[in-house]
């Protein structure tokens, strides 16, 4: 049979077929936010309203459309799942052999008393490792509880913690967003890793100085800006090469590392003039003598073994993942076999298709081998591997769920044609829709929670509304991704899993209207880089 031959405007009307495109849009908005439905139900309602308006309306083939939604379904459990899984796994194991508590609490003693460092060292760059090996919330709920015993409010912990996770989202769970983005739209992987790099090293930049001032005012910002130049830059050039030369897998974590580093040095030739707690108030002379835990008894403190023991995990991690995914490297690159399902599209009327790349060694398997490693170091008991694989269940068999039905509900809205209906009428809109670009992705996130997600739904649209302005093909996607990274403080779903190790359990929306603010000036933000890039450094965006 020949291919399916998109319509791109079933209703005969332009901004009918818009609305109507974006209906799955607004099913998933109804259910997410109205009604508080779980994300893995959302997705599998809004999934069905998207196959019976593919079928229906935009009359694609009912037996292609099943393929097309269960090859999106393989797509999210290998391309995604797989990653995230063994990503926990890892994390979790540490937990369980207490590898993790011990590093935890040797940074925290490394921090002095000021409020200015333990946020910078504790929220930056703490928060950006458990995003590069976790994700989806959890940065807060590890982050926020560690700032309220340094004296932060409860309700400020959680917006530091919040607005911290901002710029490493899209790498987050190992890349987990950038390997979708890659999925839906067909780009190059390193194009895309490379590409968002840039724009979230320029991101990077805010956050920090944004930190101390949410914690210590305006005073603390005055005497206290060099922390977040070093923190800012020390996240930076760890994150910035690995994107571009390494992929998505990493970035976070070694930008964490780095930073790391980069503080821990820094903090031995400068200290502040006055030490602040939070709020900017002065602390007294006692606090210039020790840092949190310093005067503790020597048997109490944590000596460089513990935190050697809960580095080289991450060691492992680091070098098994280049070793294996590294451009020098084959094994991702081998797929015995790519189902696809072709359509000719509506918008160029040239054959497009979504598909399933099975490639037996992508990232997820080197993470599994690493895990390996990992234990042969850690040495775990039968029951501290018990506990880690009931822990890794109960945090994210929801999370799991998502992805498949997500990437099928996204593969349908493709096949369909829906998105190039939809690309056809913002299009209309012209250059203005690179401001747009971020805040559908801010959007996007805020409803489902997952930079995964906005990439699945919008990815392969912001392409086609690239293409058919004529703008960098990679601007737009990126931005996507990048505009979900600065909308996680305010998406309910990250919001209820970053309270539940706080007093605001069940009080998401008290966090949200909190966080609120200081996520849009941090879209504003982006919404000029997005404009620098589109103006100034269009070839920064360019495929070659």
């Amino acid at each position: 049979m020949p291919p399916f031959e998109q319509i791109l405007d079933p209703l005969g009307t332009v901004l009918g077929s818009t609305l109507l495109a974006l209906a799955p849009v607004a099913v998933l908005l109804i259910l997410l936010a109205g009604f508080r439905m779980s994300a893995w139900q959302a997705v599998i309602i809004g999934s069905a309203v998207t196959a019976l308006l593919g079928i229906l309306v935009w009359h694609a083939p009912t037996g292609t459309s099943v393929e097309a939604y269960g090859l999106g379904m393989l797509t999210g459990l290998w391309s995604v799942d797989w990653i995230v899984l063994w990503g926990v796994v890892i994390y979790n194991t540490m937990v369980a052999t207490g590898a993790f508590e011990s590093f935890k609490n040797w940074l925290v003693q490394q921090a002095t008393a000021d409020i200015r460092v333990q946020t910078i060292l504790m929220a930056w760059a703490f928060g950006a490792l458990m995003e590069g090996l976790v994700g989806f919330g959890y940065p807060w709920a590890v982050v926020a509880p560690i700032l309220i015993a340094l004296g932060v409010a409860d309700l400020a912990a959680i917006r530091v913690a919040a607005i911290a996770n901002n710029a490493p989202v899209s790498y987050g769970a190992l890349g987990a967003p950038i390997i979708g983005l890659a999925a839906v739209t067909g780009l190059p992987l390193m194009a895309l890793s490379a590409s968002i790099g840039k724009i979230v090293a320029i991101l990077a930049l805010l956050p920090c100085f944004v930190l101390i001032y949410l914690v210590s005012g305006t005073r603390g910002l005055r005497t206290g800006w060099p922390l977040g130049v070093v923190g800012a830059l020390g996240y930076i050039a760890g994150q910035y090469p690995t994107s571009q030369f390494l992929g998505p897998y990493l970035p976070d974590v070694i930008g964490s590392l780095v930073c790391f580093a980069a503080l821990l040095v820094f903090l031995r030739l400068w200290q502040p003039k006055e030490l602040l707690g939070f709020g900017g108030v002065p602390l007294g002379p006692a606090a210039t003598r020790s840092g949190p835990g310093a005067a503790a008894a020597p048997s109490d403190r944590i000596g460089a073994a513990a935190a050697v023991r809960g580095l080289v995990p991450f060691g492992i991690l680091v070098a098994v993942v280049v070793a294996w995914t590294g451009p020098w490297s084959p094994l991702p690159g081998y797929a015995p076999f790519a189902p696809a399902v072709q359509a000719i599209s509506s918008l160029d009327h040239k054959a497009a298709s979504v598909s399933f790349k099975w490639a037996p060694f992508v990232a997820g398997t080197a993470i599994l081998v690493a895990w390996l490693f990992v234990l042969t170091f850690l040495r775990p008991t039968g029951r501290q591997l018990a506990q880690t694989f009931r822990n890794t269940f109960h945090q994210m068999w929801g999370a799991l769920l998502v992805a498949p039905f997500i990437f099928g509900l996204a593969n349908i809205f493709n096949y369909a044609g829906m998105a190039n209906s939809m690309a056809n009428g913002f299009s209309k809109i012209g250059p203005v829709f690179v401001v747009l670009a971020p805040v559908l992705g801010w959007i996007a996130v805020a409803l489902s929670g997952s930079n995964t997600s906005s990439n699945a739904v919008f990815g392969a649209f912001q392409l086609s509304v690239a293409k058919l302005l004529g703008a960098p093909p990679l601007l737009f996607p990126s931005l996507n991704s990048v505009g979900a990274e600065v909308g996680k403080p305010v998406a309910p779903q990250t919001a209820s899993v970053g309270v539940a190790t706080t007093s605001m359990v069940r009080k998401e929306g008290d966090v949200i209207r909190y966080n609120m603010s200081w996520t849009l000036v941090i879209l504003a933000y982006l919404i000029l880089i997005a404009l620098l890039f589109y103006f100034v450094f269009p070839n920064a965006m360019q495929l070659g």
